[in-house]
């Protein structure tokens, strides 16, 4: 014996007064297919299915006529039109289906974000913890995010990516274990090290450990993650040197990089590659004092982000009160206005991120 198994369908059911009206809007306008009718004397249920939709409209059926919304690039589709009203009511929203990037302005602000103010812990995707670090987001430029793991292991992941123009990665605590399109086997990112994910490159967190914490910054804030549930990872060729949309997947392991001048005087940094990597889009360094005095100074880039990762020193800057910042504190500073790094510890160890990358240093 066999087991005969039918098919599931699943289907929207919109109401209706007159079918009748809404086949040939349905149908002619918007390119559904008619796949039954019935009853055939006086029809009072069409199943019609069309731009991966099922939809049910029955005479007389309780629902609210609700919004249907079509996603297609095709020119000239439903004459061009936007936005239409069905004859039983239902509104259709025609949109992009792969609407470009939107990198908003950013709206320029000082900002300070202190780990002891208890900016409250939200529960994000797959379980993870997130502290928003810019919580203005400058306007929808950037998003900076403290991402944490309290209890490790295996991490309820699907391979997915994010439309997105730039997107950071660095581990300031534990490991975790994240594979790659096209980038071989599992990578295992550790404290110090960090990644860039490009633009829609496929990507999968696997396990972290206890305790892990990572800093993420993405560019514009909002920004769409999608599943992809096709690909299987790893994938089976290995293309360190592929592109997506310009940019270059980065792996930096921090315990290799060595430090050299920085653009703050009294400063020494390690380059991550991401500058390089990126074409100009964005800069990520690691900066400690080199021993020598700190001076005022001003940038003329768009977006500086600085995170502590280790020690402490006093944040001053024109017109503002000093700040003594810890490990865990971040901020942002504006362009043209002048601030100065004071009484750094010798332990002190700051993340800086800064689009587009190496912005000019001016002393004042």
């Amino acid at each position: 014996m066999f087991e005969v198994k039918g098919e599931t369908r699943a289907e929207v059911r919109l109401p209706t007064q007159e079918l009748r009206d809404d086949l040939p809007f349905w149908t002619k306008r918007l390119g559904f297919r008619l796949d039954m009718i019935y009853p055939a004397d006086d029809p009072q249920v069409a199943v019609l299915s069309g731009h991966g939709l099922r939809l049910r409209i029955e005479k007389g059926a309780a629902e609210h006529p609700g919004t249907v919304r079509i996603l297609t690039d095709e020119e000239g589709f439903a004459g061009g039109e936007r936005l239409l009203i069905a004859p039983n009511g239902t509104r259709v929203e025609i949109d992009k289906a792969n609407p470009p990037l939107v990198l908003p302005p950013t709206e320029h602000a000082f900002v300070v974000r202190r780990l002891a103010e208890q900016a409250p812990w939200i529960i994000g995707r797959a379980g993870m913890q997130y502290r928003d670090l810019v919580p203005s987001r400058l306007g929808g430029a950037m998003i900076a995010s403290h991402i944490r793991i309290p209890d490790g292991g295996p991490v309820p992941d699907m391979v997915h990516f994010h439309k997105v123009g730039f997107q950071l990665i660095f581990c300031i605590n534990g490991w975790v274990d994240v594979v790659y399109e096209d980038q071989g086997p599992p990578i295992r990112l550790t404290a110090g090290d960090c990644f860039i994910q490009p633009p829609e490159i496929r990507h999968r967190v696997l396990h972290a450990s206890d305790g892990i914490e990572v800093i993420e910054i993405g560019v514009p804030a909002e920004h769409v993650t999608e599943i992809d549930h096709e690909m299987e990872l790893p994938t089976p060729h290995l293309r360190p040197d592929r592109e997506w949309q310009g940019q270059r997947f980065v792996y930096d392991m921090g315990a290799e990089g060595a430090f050299r001048p920085f653009r703050l005087p009294g400063f020494v940094a390690r380059d991550t590659g991401i500058h390089e990597a990126t074409k100009g889009v964005a800069s990520v360094m690691v900066a400690r004092p080199d021993g020598a005095g700190t001076v005022w100074t001003k940038h003329a880039g768009d977006i500086l982000f600085t995170f502590v990762m280790r020690g402490g020193f006093t944040l001053e800057g024109e017109g503002k009160s000093p700040y003594r910042l810890s490990p865990g504190d971040a901020f942002v500073i504006p362009p043209g206005m002048g601030t100065r790094y004071a009484d750094p510890t010798g332990d002190l160890e700051l993340l800086e991120v800064t689009l587009p990358g190496r912005p000019e240093t001016v002393l004042i």
